[in-house]
């Protein structure tokens, strides 16, 4: 996939069309995948970041036809800034995930946050848009963020995964938005469903879903394992647990891993099984 083009429409189905945007990075992999689902009319899914060669290479692949929604998985800049543009372009109205909300919750800012984005519908579990042919149906899959949403393709078993299940690497859940008990149980949410396909928004399609979710929770709780394991040594500093859980990791993820290695001592402070002292964590009494 990493010497695919920029700005090409590939037909992944008769019903999805998939167009890469042009914003590789060790966390967005190739870049951010924009997704157009229909076929007389259409909707859009995460159009991405507001470029204007991926915004003309939507426009291209739209080729005029009717935009029924501009349809976003979370507010990160990879993923929605794009929808403000192609809502003026289109006349489509954007829904999906809610809007950042920093009244009262600055604790919440983060720089990857489109802090502009203002949806004119906001989708909750089971909300649907659809229109000749085919439906998306939203499915509440917070974790990655608190307003995350995957979107079931009921036409053809597709699930459109944002970054709650990627093709390429495991999802950063980062606090105080990010939490590891929400992602874990959207995890196993996924698991108990029959998805034929999972269209992410990095990497390639994923082929046998409930294999890789499966081996996702499995990595997640490898990673539980490793820091009770670290903790019953003695008390542990984050950025101590980081260096020896992550070796020879690429220095630009360092700080993603530490957010994942937070969120998962935050979950298991939730759960009576480990103490934050000061700057160190240690095993709960």
């Amino acid at each position: 996939m990493a010497d695919l083009p920029t700005g090409l429409p590939i037909r992944l189905e008769p019903l999805v069309t998939r167009i890469l945007a042009p914003n590789p990075s060790a966390y967005t992999h190739t870049g951010t995948q924009t997704h157009i689902v229909g076929d007389r009319d259409v909707a859009v899914i995460d159009p991405g970041p507001d470029d204007p060669a991926h915004l003309a290479a939507i426009m291209a692949a739209i080729d005029g036809r009717p935009v029924r929604a501009i349809v976003i998985t979370h507010h990160h800049r990879d993923h929605s800034p794009a929808s403000r543009p192609l809502a003026a372009a289109t006349g489509a109205p954007v829904t999906g995930a809610a809007p950042f909300a920093a009244a009262g919750d600055a604790g919440r800012a983060d720089a990857s946050f489109d802090h502009a984005y203002a949806p004119d519908r906001v989708l909750a579990e089971g909300d649907t848009v659809g229109s000749d042919g085919w439906t998306l149906t939203a499915l509440a899959t917070p974790g990655h963020t608190s307003n995350h949403l995957c979107f079931a393709l009921a036409e053809t078993q597709a699930l459109f995964s944002g970054d709650h299940v990627m093709g390429w690497a495991t999802s950063v859940v980062s606090p105080p938005d990010g939490d590891m008990g929400a992602y874990m149980a959207s995890l196993e949410r996924l698991l108990e469903r029959d998805d034929r396909i999972y269209y992410p928004g990095h990497g390639e399609a994923v082929e046998n879903p409930r294999r890789l979710v499966r081996g996702m929770l499995g990595h997640r709780r490898q990673r539980e394992g490793q820091i009770l394991r670290l903790l019953r040594e003695d008390a542990q500093r984050t950025d101590a647990m980081v260096g020896r859980m992550y070796a020879g990791l690429d220095p630009r993820l360092v700080p993603a891993a530490a957010r994942s290695v937070l969120a998962h001592l935050y979950d298991l402070g939730r759960r009576g099984l480990v103490i934050e002292e000061g700057e160190t964590w240690r095993i709960a009494a």
